[in-house]
C-alpha cells in the first residue's frame, strides 16, 4: 500500500474512531440519564396516584363517617337493636343515602354481618356480607380497595367502614367510590406518560379488565391490549413491581416503558385486586439517539472529507520530497553520483534531503579517490604482471645469447650447429613474447559494443553448437550440454559478437572446471523486463574468497593463465549496462549469472532518429 493511502487510512480511521467514541460515550451517558429521568417521572406519577388515592379515600371516609353519625343511622341502629326482622323499613335507605352523599357503593350491615340495605345490590337484603370479619375489623381505619359484586358485574372501589354508636349492637356503614376511568382521568401525568388500571379477576389475562383514562376499556384497542398480557401475568405471579418495554410498531420511537405496580386489598391475606400500569414513552430517547447517530454520521462524513484533504496535503508535503529522494537514489544507483535534492524548510524531510546531498557529495569525493586509487593499483598490477610474464621468456633468451658467445669463442667449428639451435630457441621465445604482448594489448583495446536486437535463446543455442564437438572430443571425459530456455524471451539490445565471446569464455571456464566430465547447463529466463542468462557446471566449485576475487584482472586460480578471461567477460557485460555474478560452493559446481536490460525500444528510437537524420 502506498504511503498516501496509508496516511488516508490512518486519518479516516482516526476520525471514525474519534466520532464513534464520542457518540458511544454520549449514548452511554445519555441512557442512564434517561433511565433516571424515567424513574423519577414514574415515581412522581405513582406518588400523584397515591395522593389522589389518599385524597379520595379520605373523602370517602369523611362521607361514610357523616352517614354513620347521622340521626337517621342512630334511629335505625336503635330500632333494629340486633333484630333482623325490624330492618325491612330500611330496604331503600342505602340507595337514597348514597345518592345524597355522592357515593357509588353503600351498604348497611348489622352486627351479625347481615345486610340491612344495599345501594348497589338491593337484592342482597337479608343476606350475609361476604368478608364481614375483614370489613368489621377495618372500621375506623383508613380507606382500602375492595371488589364489589353488583347485580350484573363486579367493580373495583375505594371503600371505608364506619360503625354507628347508637344501641347495644352497632350498625356498620360500608361506603365507597369506583376506582375507574374517572379516577385515572383525575390524574395529570407529564407529557409522554399515561396510566392504565387492570382489575385482577382470575389468573388469566382479559383485555376487558384493562382500563385507561382516555378510552375507558383498553380492549377497544384489541391489537394492542394483548401486549400487556406478559407484563400483567408476571405482576400477578410474583406480586411485586415489574418493568417491561412494549413495542407497538416497527418504529422504536413508538415503544413505551411500562411499570406494573400491584394494588392489594385489606385483610391478612392482602389479595391482589388491581395492577396500576404506568407508561413512559421512549420517543424522546429514541429521537435523541437518532439525532446523535445522524450527527455522528454527518460529523464523520465531514471528518472523512477533511481527512482526505489533510491526508492529501500531508502526503504531498511528505511524499513529494520522498519521491524526489527515491528518484535521486535511483540516479545514484544508475551511476549519477552528482544528484542533489532541493527540499525547502528545516523540518525532518529537509534535514533528510540535506543529509542525502551530503552523502552524495561524499560519495562523489570517495568515488574520485577510489578511481584514482584503482588506477594506481591497476598500473602497479599491470607492471607486476608484465614484469612476471616478460621475465620468464627473457631468461632463456639471455642464456641462449650467452651460449652463442661462448660457442663462438671456444669452438668455432661447432658454432654453426649451436647457432641453429639457439636461433630456434630465440625465435620461440620471441613468439611467446608476442603472444603475451598481444593478450595485454587485446585487453586494453576492448571494442565498444555495436548494439542491435538479439534473441537470447538463439545466442545460447549458437554457443552450445559451437562447443558440441569439443565437449564430446575423443581422449577426454565427456561433458553433457543441456539447454533450459524459457519460451517467449524478450529481445535485448546487445552486440552479438561480444556477447557470444563472453559466454564462450564462461563455457571454456566451465569445461576446465570439469576435467573428469560432468554437465554443462545453459539457461535463459526473464524477470521484470530483464533477460537473465546462466552458465552452470558441475565441477569442483569455488571458495567464497575465490568468488570475491574471480573478476579481478590478472587474478587466476589456474596454473597457466593470465587472469584476463573473466575480466574481459565482466567488461563486456558492463559495457552492455548489465551485471554478472557468480554462485558457487566447493564440490557443488559453479553458476555464472548475467542480467541484461532489454532496451530494444531505445534501440528502435535511435534507429528511427538516425533514419530521419539521413533523410
Amino acid at each position: 500500500m502506498m504511503f498516501r493511502r496509508k496516511l488516508l487510512a490512518v486519518f479516516a480511521l482516526t476520525v471514525f474512531v474519534s466520532v464513534a467514541a464520542v457518540a458511544g460515550l454520549v449514548l452511554a451517558f445519555t441512557r442512564p440519564a434517561f433511565e433516571k429521568t424515567e424513574e423519577q417521572r414514574t415515581a412522581a406519577l405513582v406518588a400523584q396516584f397515591q395522593r389522589e388515592f389518599d385524597q379520595q379515600g379520605a373523602e370517602v371516609a369523611r362521607r361514610v363517617e357523616t352517614i354513620a353519625r347521622s340521626e337517621a343511622m342512630d334511629r335505625m341502629a336503635t330500632a333494629i337493636n340486633g333484630a333482623p326482622g325490624d330492618a325491612a323499613p330500611y330496604f331503600e335507605l342505602a340507595q337514597a343515602t348514597a345518592e345524597s352523599h355522592q357515593l357509588d357503593f353503600l351498604e348497611f350491615v348489622d352486627s351479625r354481618g347481615v345486610i340491612i340495605s344495599s345501594a348497589q345490590s338491593p337484592a342482597k337484603f337479608g343476606y350475609p356480607e361476604t368478608g364481614f370479619e375483614v370489613l368489621s375489623s377495618a372500621s375506623g381505619q383508613g380507606p382500602f380497595l375492595k371488589q364489589e359484586e353488583k347485580q350484573d358485574s363486579t367493580a373495583l372501589g375505594l371503600f371505608a367502614v364506619r360503625a354507628s354508636s347508637a344501641g347495644d349492637h352497632p350498625v356498620y356503614v360500608i361506603g365507597g367510590r369506583r376506582l375507574d376511568r374517572n379516577f385515572l382521568a383525575s390524574l395529570d401525568p407529564p407529557a409522554g406518560m399515561r396510566t392504565l388500571l387492570y382489575q385482577n379477576r382470575g389468573d388469566r389475562f382479559s383485555p376487558d379488565l384493562l382500563l385507561d383514562a382516555s378510552t375507558g376499556a383498553a380492549a377497544d384497542h384489541a391489537n394492542q391490549s394483548d401486549k400487556f398480557a406478559t407484563l400483567v401475568t408476571a405482576a400477578q405471579r410474583y406480586k411485586q413491581p415489574m418493568t417491561a418495554v412494549l413495542h407497538w410498531s416497527p418504529d422504536q420511537a413508538d415503544d413505551e416503558l411500562f411499570h406494573a405496580i400491584p394494588l392489594f386489598g385489606a385483610g391478612k391475606d392482602r389479595p391482589l385486586l388491581a395492577i396500576l400500569l404506568v407508561g413512559n414513552s421512549r420517543r424522546q430517547y429514541v429521537e435523541l439517539k437518532r439525532s446523535i447517530r445522524n450527527s455522528s454520521l454527518l460529523v464523520g462524513g465531514a471528518g472523512i472529507v477533511l481527512a482526505i484533504l489533510l491526508s492529501s496535503w500531508a502526503a504531498a508535503r511528505v511524499t513529494r520530497p520522498m519521491e524526489q529522494l527515491a528518484a535521486a537514489a535511483q540516479d545514484v544507483v544508475g551511476g549519477n553520483w552528482d544528484t542533489r535534492v532541493d527540499v525547502p524548510g528545516d523540518d525532518e524531510i529537509a534535514q533528510l534531503a540535506n543529509s542525502f546531498n551530503r552523502m552524495t557529495a561524499e560519495l562523489l569525493t570517495q568515488k574520485e579517490r577510489l578511481v584514482q586509487a584503482e588506477r594506481v593499483a591497476a598500473w602497479r598490477e599491470l607492471a607486476r604482471r608484465l614484469a612476471h610474464e616478460l621475465k620468464n621468456p627473457l631468461f632463456p633468451l639471455q642464456l641462449t645469447v650467452e651460449n652463442l658467445l661462448r660457442a663462438r669463442e671456444q669452438s668455432p667449428e661447432q658454432f654453426d650447429e649451436v647457432f641453429r639451435e639457439s636461433a630456434r630457441t630465440l625465435l620461440g621465445e620471441i613468439s611467446n613474447l608476442k603472444t603475451i604482448v598481444g593478450r595485454f594489448s587485446e585487453f586494453s583495446r576492448m571494442p565498444q559494443p555495436h548494439l542491435q536486437a538479439v534473441e537470447v535463446n538463439e545466442l545460447l543455442r549458437g554457443v552450445a553448437q559451437l562447443f558440441q564437438a569439443q565437449l564430446q572430443a575423443p581422449g577426454r571425459a565427456a561433458i553433457v550440454c543441456t539447454l533450459e530456455l524459457e519460451e517467449n524471451m524478450p529481445l535485448i539490445s546487445a552486440d552479438p559478437e561480444l556477447l557470444h565471446r563472453a559466454i564462450s569464455n564462461l563455457v571454456l571456464n566451465a569445461m576446465d572446471a570439469m576435467p573428469s566430465g560432468g554437465t554443462l547447463t545453459l539457461r535463459s529466463r526473464s524477470r521484470d523486463g530483464r533477460a537473465i542468462m546462466e552458465v552452470a557446471d558441475t565441477g569442483s566449485g569455488l571458495t567464497p574468497e575465490e568468488c570475491a576475487r574471480i573478476f579481478t584482472p590478472y587474478y587466476t586460480s589456474k596454473q597457466h593463465g593470465t587472469g584476463l578471461g573473466l575480466a574481459i567477460v565482466q567488461s563486456v557485460v558492463s559495457d552492455h549496462g548489465g551485471t554478472i555474478s557468480v554462485q558457487s560452493e566447493p564440490g557443488r559446481g559453479t553458476t555464472f549469472v548475467i542480467e541484461l536490460q532489454s532496451n530494444v525500444a531505445a534501440l528502435q528510437d535511435a534507429a528511427a532518429a538516425k533514419n530521419e537524420a539521413g533523410l
